[in-house]
């Protein structure tokens, strides 16, 4: 899922050439975001297009090449003109009669031909990482192999490329963007630049080398004329264009330097946070603010992240709340949250922040990744880095304009990564929170999902030790015994002797006390449940994953209320599952949200569950049977989730696959109001991570 979605689409034809382009947000100025070389299209500026379209107005078009633009057949339809024309035929299009215009390598070129063609139209250029023709030096491995007689000319080098192209486009793909992204730990941005690239061909990339170029005197010329403000960005650890490039092209339009150490070719895609917040103070500089309070008048203030995926995070973290109050009353807690995690401080009046109505919906993602009972949760989150980074840039503006004494986040990984990303960035107390510690591959995943695992998990734990400030206070939800037994990956440390160094342990968070549901027959009848039933409680959490399950436990029912006849079997959708959806039974109800289900699962005969391990551990607490069903490919659910309800003596696994609703119906009788004896769960794990979060108040 796209993190902002246009208002705005459409075609514009010039020549018979027909060009894609979209419109987002509605606000002062325009900000055009130009195409570059037609080996990616204009997802390019997904980490820009967000933050940008909050604060002004945004277009973006796909280059003529790629994209669902056209791809035209002569080599003269790739001339730089032809760019810059279409990218005013663009601004006609969309009645924009002028624009900021951002430029990225060979979009560099574009954006000189319309700054200095059309000064009426462009209030301002910014360059990044721009191939720039009119000064500086090339890299040295770009002419290594000039000597060839053959490769001394443009055409000789399309000839080979192409040649190159055809026989192995995939292999070219996966060579340049390895050189676009030098960065450790870039695998994400490498795979998307090379899906991109497949989007056209070696033939089309044939045509723009053919393609008629400006000569570096006409483009010198060119940033000569340009009038007005300029904004060059350039990575010093350029694999593609030398970063003089760069500084001759600020040289020569007069224009504003900023040189990033480290950073490769794109560091729009790399290093969004700091090229976002470069292209605000540029495009539309931040209002200063009218009041300033000293740090002793100050109130004590605290803001909350809470994971959206799921009801679990919201169930906890209230808790800890209300522990954190008890040891500063005087605490005022904003929450930066989102659905469904709402809908609990909703029920509580609880003060979510305005800002939060900005953040793009992580549940929605997380559905739209999902299958029959199935969700891949590591490639899921993986694949979300652009609500991801979106959400973290509505976090930035929300601490930049309010001052807070702590930002707690709870399994909030877009907090986590951008802000050790971006050490530069934190302004207070920061708490980390977590319930289990490590990306683990799924067997069937083969040696690219091991990689990809150990990759991510090695740049996190480089993360902590670079920065080990940025986390003032590492929590985790639970006990050293709960970490499972695995490494990080091949070379990496154990997961259990590495957390074991760098976190605090609160035991497990429930939210509530077991002790207060001793008397289970006064809440059974409270909660309007009989004596001569039996409940079943059936619920998948918060997000609308486990409507498949809730099919299959229905379709359950009847053979399990032949083999219970007192069955009472209550199915909980969620807020994200319509009701609706499923049929009606005698014995059975469907109901939508219910507040406070902790205490329905503590008095229920049992409960038939996803296998979130919050749901699992309240069933665990208040010594409930129940039934748990792993989604398939969900590593936190399969490896961490099994692992620490094995060692609690909780609960019966069963396979998705294999039930049939006869054998869950099997299994409902044999469970059903058996007698159990887990371990017991920690009663005041809220108290001690509210503890551990008070010293930093």
């Amino acid at each position: 899922m796209r993190a902002c979605q246009p208002i705005q689409d459409g075609y514009v034809e010039r020549d018979g050439v027909k060009i894609y382009y979209e419109v987002f947000g509605d606000g002062e100025p325009t900000v055009l975001l130009l195409p570059t070389w037609s080996i990616i299209h204009s997802r390019q500026w997904k980490m820009q297009i967000p933050y940008l379209a909050r604060h002004c107005r945004v277009m973006t078009f796909d280059g003529r090449g790629n994209g669902l633009s056209d791809r035209p057949m002569e080599p003269e339809g790739y001339a730089e003109r032809e760019f810059a024309a279409d990218a005013i035929a663009v601004m006609d299009a969309t009645e924009t009669e002028r624009a900021i215009i951002v430029g990225f390598s060979l979009g560099g070129q574009r954006g000189l031909l319309l700054a200095a063609n059309h000064p009426d139209r462009i209030e301002a250029a910014v360059f990044i990482g721009a191939n720039y023709q009119g000064g500086g030096e090339a890299l040295p491995e770009r002419t290594v192999y000039a000597w060839e007689n053959e490769l001394e000319t443009e055409e000789g080098w399309a000839k080979y490329n192409r040649w190159y192209w055809l026989r192995d486009y995939r292999g070219f793909l996966e060579f340049f963007f390895s050189k676009m992204f030098t960065e450790p730990h870039s695998t994400k941005p490498i795979e998307d630049c090379i899906g991109w690239g497949l989007d056209t061909s070696a033939e089309t990339l044939a045509l723009t080398y053919l393609a008629p170029h400006l000569e570096p005197d006409e483009v010198r010329e060119l940033a000569r004329g340009v009038r007005c403000p300029v904004l060059v960005i350039h990575g010093e650890a350029d694999a593609i264009v030398s970063a003089s490039r760069g500084i001759a092209l600020a040289e020569h339009t007069g224009g504003q330097l900023v040189l990033l150490e480290g950073s490769s070719h794109a560091p729009h895609v790399r290093d969004p946070v700091k090229i976002n917040l470069l292209l605000r103070d540029f495009v539309k500089p931040a209002v200063a603010p009218q009041r300033w309070v000293r740090g002793r008048s100050r109130r004590k203030r605290a803001l909350y992240i809470s994971s959206p995926i799921g009801l679990g995070h919201a169930q906890r973290d209230v808790g800890i709340a209300d522990e954190l109050r008890k040891l500063h009353p005087d605490l005022e807690i904003d929450w930066l949250a989102q659905h469904p995690v709402t809908a609990v401080l909703q029920a509580r009046d609880e003060h979510i922040h305005p800002a939060s109505r900005f953040l793009a919906n992580e549940s929605s993602h997380i559905e739209s990744e999902s299958a029959e009972h199935d969700l891949h949760c590591f490639q899921a989150i993986r694949r979300m880095d652009e609500i991801l980074l979106s959400n973290f840039m509505v976090f930035h503006d929300a601490v930049r304009e309010e001052a807070y004494d702590v930002w707690i986040g709870d399994e909030a990984w877009e907090l986590d990564y951008y802000l050790h990303e971006n050490p530069e960035q934190k302004r207070a107390a920061y708490v980390w929170l977590t319930d289990f510690v490590g990306w683990l591959p799924m067997p069937d995943g083969g040696e690219s999902e091991a990689f990809l695992t150990a990759d991510y998990n090695a740049e996190m734990t480089e993360h902590i030790a670079r920065f080990p400030r940025v986390r003032d206070q590492a929590i985790f939800v639970g006990n050293d015994s709960d970490i499972v037994p695995d490494a990080f990956g091949r070379e990496l440390p154990l997961i259990r002797d590495w957390t074991r160094e760098h976190y605090s342990f609160a035991g497990y968070v429930t939210g509530f006390d077991p002790s207060d549901f001793a008397d289970r027959t006064r809440l059974r009848h409270e909660l309007g449940y009989r004596d001569d039933e039996q409940v079943c409680i059936v619920t998948v959490g918060g997000s609308g994953v486990g409507g498949h399950l809730l099919r299959r436990i229905i379709e359950a029912f009847p053979e399990a209320k032949r083999r219970v006849p007192a069955l009472r079997m209550v199915v909980v959708t969620g807020p994200r599952i319509d009701p609706q959806m499923f049929g009606e039974h005698e014995g059975l109800e469907v109901r939508g949200f219910i507040p406070q289900l902790y205490r329905h699962l503590a008095v229920c005969d049992l409960a038939v569950v996803q296998g979130g391990l919050t749901t699992c551990m309240e069933l665990a607490a208040a010594q409930r049977p129940f039934l748990y069903f792993p989604l398939r490919h969900h590593f936190e659910q399969n490896f961490h989730v099994r692992h620490r309800l094995n060692r609690y003596g909780a609960g019966r696994m069963m396979d998705f696959a294999l039930a049939t609703p006869d054998t869950i119906a099997e299994a409902i009788a044999e469970e059903i109001a058996r007698e159990v004896d887990y371990r017991p769960v920690e009663r005041d794990g809220a108290a001690r991570a509210a503890a551990l979060i008070a010293q930093l108040l």
